[in-house]
Order: C-alpha cells, then structure tokens, then sequence
C-alpha cells in the first residue's frame, strides 16, 4: 500500500512538471550571432593563454562568444575588441551570475531542496485549487498533514504514515489521500505563471557553467574586426629525450605537451608557446571568491629522488667540445631496429631473446622535424609554431619543437645528503642550440639503452646545466670530516684593546674510489656557507647560490683524494688596562704573533708591572692601617672598663701613641703610592691608547 502511494505521488510531480512544460515551454535561446573564427594561439608556462578571433563584420553585428563560467573574471580583465573599418563596439553584455538557490527564492512557490508533492501543497495554502481523485473536486486547499495508519496482520503488521490534503469546499471540508489523488490544478493563473517559471529557472540552471557574451559593432559596410582575451589555460609543459654516445655528440629531442581544454575546437589556430613567468593573477570581477587551501600530496615511494642543480655563478673550467665530423653520423631510428626474424619473416625466433638482443638507440633524428621557430621576447622566450595547428576539444597533443645535436660532458655527481657511498651519473648538457629551453623531465638513453630518467631547469641559449639520472655504482666516495678545532691567526692592538682573531676549522677528506674501466670525472659537491672561508683549495672548480663544486679526475681502478678545508672566524678583545698579566704574557709568546705585536706587548708588560708593583704596594700599607684601626677601636673599648691608674690602662695609652705614629707615616706612604700609582696609571693609558700595532 506504501510503495503504491509513493509511486502515484511521484507519478504525479511528474505530470505536473509535464504539465509546466506544455503550458510554458522550455525557453529557446535566440540563435547565436556571428562568430568570428578562432586564428591565434598563445600559451604561456605561467598557466593563461592568450585567444585571438579575427574575421569579417557586416553593418551592425553582433558575435557571440560562449565562455564557461569560471572564464568571465579573465575575460573581464582582459578583453580587447577591435573594429578595423571604422566602426565601434556598441556594447559588450554577458548573463549575470546569480546563485540558482536565490532565484528559486524569489517565485511563489520554492523548489529549492527538492521539496515533495507535500510540500509544494503546503507552500499554496489557501489558493483555489481542482483535484481529481477520482472525480473532480474544487476548493481551497487548507493543508497538508500526516496521519499515522495500520495496514496488515500478524507478522504483515506495519504502521506507516500517509499524506492527506484538506480541502475546503462548498459542501463542507473534505480530506484526501495524496496516494488516491490523480490530479491536481492550480487555478491561481499567476501562481500557475510562478510555477512555470521556476521549473524554467531550474532546467536552465543545468547549462549554468556556460555564459554568452555577446558583443555588438555598429557599423557600416564590410570590415575586418578582432577580439582576443587572456584566460586560464593547463600549463603547457616540456619533455626531452637525450641520446648519449661515446664517439657522437648528445643528441637533444624536445617536445611540448599541449592541451585543449577549452569548448571549442582548434582548427589551422597559429600556435606560439611562450615560456617565462608574467605575473597573472584573477580578481572577483565576476563570482564570489573562495580562499583556496594548499594540496598536500602524500608521499608514496620512497626511491631515489630526481635532482635538479643549479646554475654556477663563474665559467666551467672546460666543456667537452662536439666531434667535428657532425656530418657523419649515422641517423637511426628512435626505437632502433627489431631482430631480422621480425621484419624477415621467421616466426620461430624467440622473440624476447631477439628484441633484447637486437635493440639499440639512435639520435633521435630521423622521422622527427622540429615544428618550433625560437624568437626572443624580451623577458619571455617563444616558440613559434610554424604550421597552423588543428585540436579538438578535451584532447591533448605533443609537438616536437627541438631536434638537434648539442654540447656536453659526462660527469659523475657526488653530494653525501643525496647518497652517502655512491655519486649519480650525471651529464653536464650545454644549450648549444638558439632555443630557450624550459624545465622539464628528460628520459636519456646511453650507448643504445635507456639510462634513466632527470630534471633539468630553465636553460638559456648558451648555458650549460647539470643533470643527473642514475646511481654510479662503479664509483664509491668516502667522506671524513674532521672539524671543531681552533686556530689562533692574527693578534692586534687598536686604542688600548688587544683583538685577537682565531677561527674554527673544519677539515673534510674525499676518498674516491673508481672501480670502472674509463676514467672518470667526479664533481663533489659540498654546502657553500657565506660566514665560512675557503682555506684549501684556495678556489672551488664552480660555485653555485649554495654549492661548491669540486672536480676530482680519476683513473681507472685506482682511488684520488680531495681535501676541503673551511675555516669560521672568531674575534676576541681583551682591554690591555684590566687583563691579567698571565693572558698578555700568553699571546707575547705565541707564534702566530707578529714581532712587532710582541714587542709592543713586552712594554705593555713593564708598565703594567709598574703599575701592578704600586698597587701590590699600596694595597699593603692599606690592609696594614685597617689592621691598626681595628686594633685601635679594640683597645679603647677594653680601657673604658678598667680603672685609669691601672698598669694595664698605662700599657695602653702607651700602645695607642705607638700605632697613631705608625698610622702616621702609613699614610704618608700611601698617599706617596697613590701620586706614583697614577702616574704609571697615566703612562700605561697613554701607551696604550695610541697603539695601532697589527
């Protein structure tokens, strides 16, 4: 009984959505203007693209341009128009963006959130209305409520709860089971009206995410016009293929990953891609904007990770050059050539056996012309694709757009945070051609098999970049640091301080050893420390923003060692008025010091003796008039209780004229020292403050 009046219940949403659409039809949309084709093309690796449309306009006409939604803001900020033959651009207009929940909001009768037969009912209350159920009653519709039934037996016993509508009619009320109702009329033709058209709203909500705009040249006559804009477009990106050979030069094969993302299909587009980093950047000029949050990808494997190495900031030593004979090479196929069994015929060869055996890589040359011309522009670089492109919508393309021999040198790369015992085979790949090439993967094949796979960065026309992409096994380094130690370098005396420059040493050992039979050229890499100073060798082969780079040259099956020392200065003063004599005395007899610092510092000494002796001197005589004071105050504390013609009394006033003639000279002396204690004073400080002694 439940599902049967479910079922009429959504019988019935669907009639009266029928019913809507027979009464208010779907809105049409007018048929679009004319459309200016598509002709240029530019995507840049900053992730916008630039869309040109040109072509032919009569009197007054208006184009239409169908963007998605997420479009506008870039169309708004960067839309260009142009009319060639003397007209002008009347309007340019677009479809507002209103959320489809707050234009559902606003008709009489609310669809928002799917709502029920029920529902609807409830939101009319009090409209005219005719119901068939089965036959025809009219009235107005009070509300909608839910009663609770029982239906079946025994173990069949269920209570469900059934939707009734209430009527008011002209014999009285009457109630109804939605389940028995087959039909129900709004006779209200403006809330009818209402309905209608937020079911229009609602079906039209389902192509929200494409905007016309729409723009009018008023004119006269036949002329030429153009629109372009900028929007986001996917990155276009690079990938590379390098062919490595003992006796040829590197081969370099580029393509570009393009993609057509847009609604539209590229058809004979002249395509450029350009390469640098403008800064781009969308406003909310025409949707609400959300503050994106960072996407965190997690890691999933753990193998050795691709390295990417800096420009150095002085020239190499030396670049391996090419062979001269360039024009001898053998061209060979990408793929090289399957067994003969294969292409003759022979169909018992043992085909993994034979593939294996007979695979072998060529340059890359044949089959494969670059379609790219390189132009410079400023702070960007573009390749100029020079045939006309064609792309459908959602698909992608590679197109080559470098093929050439270049410049290079195998090296092996050691740095201990990437592989402690191992370096990476590397290659030092210098831009010989006239193309700016941008960042991307390289897969490199190395005497006819595939080596491995590196990333390289931006690299100008005329550069060279370092690339790495597989671990040298064949070579093991031995890294020994020997560090913490201090060393005393200069001593110096400036207005009375002593500075005293030391510096800590740390001493690295690089045992290389070279188990392959070709000789080898290591690169050693080691942090660069700008607070750090380079003592041996006195200079790195390159150095980069955070790198040196040291090259080590060993024989086959036999071991070289490299030693990098760096030193941290440290800077002591000492004030040569208030040190102890033990540290002056220290630093007079150090080696490092310079004879003439010594023998400034051996006067520092004597007068500092002299000075010392005076004090030592009156310090004494001091310590003795306290002595004598205290002994004074004793004295006169134990006469004022014995009686004045006592022995013991006479004893000590003869004491006390005694001491206050002791007292009398000591201060004679000490106030003699004090007079001598300052002209040494006055003679060291003036000594010491006209030093400038290095």
């Amino acid at each position: 009984m439940r599902t049967r009046s479910i079922r009429s219940g959504h019988a019935l949403v669907r009639r009266l959505i029928l019913v809507s659409f027979l009464l208010f039809p779907w809105p049409v949309l007018a048929e679009e203007g004319a459309a200016l084709p598509l002709s240029k093309i530019v995507l840049y690796s900053s992730g916008v693209g630039y869309f040109q449309h040109d072509g032919t306009v009569n009197n007054r006409t208006q184009l239409d341009l169908r963007l998605h939604a997420n479009q506008i803001n870039d169309m708004l900020k960067s839309l260009v128009v142009q009319d060639f033959g003397g007209g002008r651009i009347s309007t340019v207009t677009y479809g507002s963006r209103d959320p489809v929940t707050k234009t559902l909001g606003s008709f009489g009768i609310n669809l928002n959130g799917n709502p029920t037969l029920g529902q609807i009912l409830t939101q009319v209350r009090g409209e005219p209305v005719e119901v068939t159920a089965p036959n025809p009653i009219a009235g107005t519709l009070l509300g909608v409520e839910k009663k609770t039934e029982s239906i079946g037996e025994g173990s069949q016993h269920r209570v469900i709860e059934q939707e009734y509508v209430t009527l008011l009619t002209e014999e009285g009320f009457r109630s109804l089971s939605l389940a028995n109702v087959q039909r129900i009329k709004l006779t209200n033709p403006t809330l009818n009206a209402e309905l209608h058209q937020a079911l229009a709203a609602l079906a039209a909500n389902h192509d929200a995410q494409k905007k016309m705009v729409s723009i009018t040249f008023d004119g006269t006559g036949s002329r030429q016009a153009r629109i372009a804009y900028l929007t986001e477009t996917p990155v276009w990106k690079t990938t590379y293929r390098l062919v490595l050979d003992e006796d040829k030069a590197p081969y370099l094969q580029g393509w570009a990953i393009v993609e057509n993302q847009t609604s539209q299909d590229w058809r004979d587009v002249k395509l450029s891609l350009v390469s640098g980093r403008p800064i781009s950047f969308t406003m909310d000029l025409y949707q609400p904007l959300y503050n994106p949050r960072p996407v965190v990808q997690p890691e999933l494997y753990a193998n050795l990770k691709p390295q990417t190495y800096s420009d150095a900031l002085d020239e190499l030593k030396s670049v391996a050059s090419p062979p001269a004979a360039r024009s001898d090479m053998k061209k060979e196929r990408l793929l090289g050539k399957m067994a003969q069994g294969f292409a003759g015929g022979r169909t018992n060869a043992p085909a993994s056996a034979s593939v294996a055996a007979e695979m072998e890589m060529g340059s890359l040359e044949e089959g494969v012309a670059p379609m790219a011309m390189a132009e410079d522009k400023g702070e960007l670089f573009e390749y100029r694709i020079d045939q006309s492109v064609t792309l459908a919508k959602h698909t992608s393309a590679l197109l080559p757009i470098i093929g050439q021999p270049l410049q290079g040198q195998k090296v092996s790369l050691y740095n201990q945070s990437v592989n402690a015992k191992h370096p990476l085979n590397g290659y030092r790949l210098k831009n010989t051609s006239a193309l700016h090439l941008m960042q991307g993967p390289i897969t490199l094949f190395d005497s006819g098999t595939y080596a491995g796979d590196a990333r390289i960065e931006d690299l100008p026309p005329g550069q060279d970049r370092l690339i790495s992409y597989a671990l040298d096994l064949k070579t093991e380094v031995e890294p020994k640091l020997e560090g913490g130690t201090q060393e005393l370098a200069t001593v110096s005396l400036r207005k009375g301080t002593m500075l005293i420059s030391r510096r800590l040493v740390e001493d690295r050992t690089y045992l290389v050893r070279n188990r392959d039979a070709k000789a080898k050229t290591v690169l050693i890499e080691q942090p660069y420390r700008a607070d750090w100073k380079l003592a041996e060798p006195k200079e790195p082969t390159e150095r980069t923003r955070d790198m040196y780079r040291f090259s080590v040259s060993v024989d086959p099956g036999k071991s070289a060692t490299l030693r990098v020392k760096e030193t941290l200065p440290i800077q002591e003063s000492i004030l040569l008025m208030e040190s102890g004599i033990d540290q002056i005395v220290h630093y007079q007899q150090a080696k490092e010091v310079s004879p003439k610092v010594k023998e400034t510092l051996q006067r520092v000494m004597q007068l500092r003796s002299k000075l010392d002796d005076a004090r030592a001197q009156r310090m004494r005589l001091d310590q003795r008039t306290a002595e004598i004071t205290a002994e004074h105050a004793r004295i006169r504390e134990n006469m004022q209780r014995l009686p004045q013609n006592s022995d013991l009394y006479t004893r000590y006033v003869k004491k006390l004229d005694q001491q206050e003639t002791e007292l009398e000279k000591l201060r004679k002396e000490i106030e003699s020292l004090k007079n001598t204690e300052e002209e040494h004073r006055r003679e060291l400080q003036n000594y010491v403050m006209n030093l400038d002694v290095a």
